[in-house]
C-alpha cells in the first residue's frame, strides 16, 4: 500500500515554520512560500513510492576522465 499523500500546508502552518527557522515571512511572500513548500513535499511523497531496489548506488559506478571534445 503506498504511504499517505501528505497534507497541504495552510499558509499559517508556513509562516511558523519560517519563524521556528528565524525567516519571518511578509505577508506578499506567504502565499508563494506555501505554493513551493506544498510542491515540494508533493514531489518528495512522489519520490518516496518509487523503487529502487534493483539500482545500484552512485558509488558503483566507474567514473573515466573527463573528455572534452565539444565543438563551439
Amino acid at each position: 500500500m503506498p504511504p499517505e499523500a501528505p497534507e497541504d500546508l495552510a499558509p499559517h502552518e508556513a509562516a511558523q515554520w519560517a519563524r521556528r527557522a528565524g525567516l519571518p515571512l511578509e505577508g506578499d511572500r506567504l502565499d508563494a512560500v506555501t505554493v513551493t513548500a506544498n510542491h515540494i513535499q508533493a514531489v518528495v511523497a512522489t519520490l518516496r513510492e518509487l523503487d529502487f531496489g534493483d539500482v545500484p548506488p552512485a558509488s558503483a559506478h566507474a567514473v573515466g576522465p573527463e573528455v572534452r571534445d565539444a565543438a563551439v
